[in-house]
Formats: structure tokens, C-alpha cells, sequence
């Protein structure tokens, strides 16, 4: 995109070095980017024009993703995006001033996390076969379940990483964070089977270069985040369900789980490593929303 690729080159490397931003949030931030630079393109401004982003031209903007009717939660991770872009230029005094701080971000619906229930959660650990893709997938949704982690940080795990004789798995977290989370007995099965027979059968399969990475593909490289999500994505069809699951949903799953079996809301937070507890205490409305449910269903008068 011509000139602009310094300075967004320049971001990026703060995301990734500073921030220690995951890879999907890294190209979601430069795709945001890219798609505004491009509309005013068509404006008449240049990239390299920084002054000519004016609220009005942010307001067109804005104007279109309306029309296009893009969702509230698209329209508010864009202009995150570029308003923290935008901060980044203030602070490496390329521009004088955000144009995007007095922007405001569309008000969001409070929408609850979806989750499923344990019947759906032994229904999809139970699909993968006993191939060494089997066991390999069959290990990533036991530890998916087992811990609550991020795809980016299952991913990223490591061989060593893994305890399997004690039972934790270090993570590192957003932001360079790491903690340690503890894993089920039935993960550790599914781990130590990928380990003893999958893994290596699938290491010796291609000619990539030796690496620790705990998670590999067919041909014996890393497996990224973005196999990942395929990965589940594949199992969720084969269950055919109607909810809309993705690996976040066992995230969800983990805590709501968690916090219906009486877990205090504190360890949950450290578990999933949230910063703030009002992150981790939005699992608390779906439990409320249960216990409503099922009040309304036994209750006599209710």
C-alpha cells in the first residue's frame, strides 16, 4: 500500500514485540487498517496524507460499514483498531493527533457466551478415531476442555511445557503472561497416547526442520492456530449442532462448567488469565441463567 507501509510495518512490530499480540489479532489489526486506507483511497487521501483523516472523512467511513450492514461488534473491533493504530503514530510523533480518539464505539449488546452442555462435550471428545491424526485431535479438544486455553496458546505449547506426571501445562498467556493451569486425567491419557505413538509417526512423515512445537500437522511442522480452529471446526459438523462453536465456545464451556461446580469466580480468573475479574464475571449471568431455568422447570408456582 505504498507509503503506508512503514509506519503500519512499524505497528505491527509493536503488536507483536510490545504488546505480544497472537498472530490472529495481528492480522485482524492490518486487515482493519488496510480497509480504511483503501476507502480513502478512493477519497482522494493518500496514505501518506496522515492530516487529511478527518472526522468527517472517518464519519463517511463509518457511514458505509452501516450500509454494508456490518455487524456492531465489526464495525467496534475496526475502529479499535485504528484508533490504537493512530495512538501509536501520536506516540512515535508521526501524526499531532488521533483523529479517532473522539470517534465512539457503537454500544454493544451484552450477548452471553455460548457453551455446550456435558452430554455435547463427551459426544464431541469421543469423535476422533485412533489414526495419528485421531490421537492428535483428540488430544487438542481434551486439553481445549481441560484448560480453557486460548488456541493461540495451545499452538504455542512446547513439548516441555506438558507435566504429564504432575498434571500442568505452562502457559504463556496475552501480553508475555505465563501461568500455570492444571490438566484432567483424561487430557493427560490423550496427551501421553499422541505422545508415545502420533507425534513421532508424524514428525517422521515430513522433512521440516527439528523443532519442540507440542502440536504438529500431517507433515510433521507446527500446527497454527488457524489448523486449529479447522480442526474443530471439522468435529463440530460431524456432531451437527445447531450452536455456532468455535474453539472460544470450549473456552466458554471450561468456565461455565467450572462456576455451575461450585469454583469460586477468583480461580476461574487465574485459570483462564484474565487481567480483569469483570471479564471472567460474565460466566456468572449464563449460571444465573441456568439456575433460572432450571427454577422455572421444577418450581410448582414459579
Amino acid at each position: 500500500m505504498g507509503t503506508l507501509i512503514t509506519p503500519l510495518e512499524d505497528f505491527i512490530r509493536y503488536l507483536r514485540v510490545e504488546k505480544n499480540a497472537s498472530q490472529h489479532t495481528i492480522n485482524s489489526y492490518r486487515a482493519d487498517i488496510e480497509r480504511f486506507f483503501e476507502f480513502a483511497k478512493e477519497k482522494g487521501v493518500t496514505e501518506a496524507d496522515f492530516a487529511q483523516i478527518s472526522p468527517i472523512l472517518i464519519r463517511a467511513y463509518l457511514a458505509i460499514l452501516k450500509e454494508e450492514d456490518y455487524a456492531r461488534r465489526t464495525i467496534a473491533r475496526r475502529v479499535a483498531a485504528l484508533r490504537s493504530f493512530f495512538r501509536f503514530m501520536c506516540r512515535e510523533e508521526i501524526v499531532g493527533e488521533n483523529p479517532f480518539s473522539s470517534v465512539h464505539t457503537p454500544k454493544l449488546d451484552k450477548r452471553l457466551p455460548v457453551f455446550l452442555d456435558l452430554e455435547e462435550v463427551d459426544a464431541l471428545l469421543a469423535l476422533p478415531d485412533k489414526s495419528a491424526l485421531g490421537r492428535r485431535d483428540a488430544a487438542i479438544l481434551e486439553l481445549l476442555y481441560a484448560t480453557g486455553i486460548r488456541v493461540s496458546e495451545l499452538a504455542g505449547l512446547t513439548v516441555q511445557d506438558v507435566d504429564l506426571t504432575t498434571g500442568y501445562v505452562l502457559v504463556y498467556g496475552k501480553g508475555a503472561k505465563e501461568r500455570v493451569v492444571p490438566v484432567g486425567r483424561k487430557a493427560v491419557g490423550a496427551i501421553a497416547g499422541y505422545l508415545d505413538s502420533s507425534r513421532p509417526r508424524l514428525r517422521a512423515m515430513g522433512v521440516t526442520p527439528p523443532h519442540d512445537i507440542l502440536f504438529v500437522n500431517k507433515n510433521g511442522g507446527p500446527l497454527t492456530d488457524r489448523s486449529v480452529r479447522r480442526i474443530v471446526e471439522k468435529y463440530v459438523n460431524a456432531l451437527a449442532i445447531t450452536k455456532n462453536v468455535s474453539p472460544h465456545t470450549i473456552r466458554h464451556t471450561f468456565a461455565t462448567h467450572l462456576l455451575n461446580n461450585g469454583a469460586d469466580l477468583r480461580s476461574v480468573q487465574e485459570l483462564l488469565g484474565h487481567v480483569n475479574l469483570s471479564t471472567t464475571q460474565l460466566y456468572t449471568h449464563v449460571t444465573k441463567e441456568r439456575i433460572k431455568s432450571v427454577y422455572k422447570d421444577a418450581h410448582p408456582r414459579a
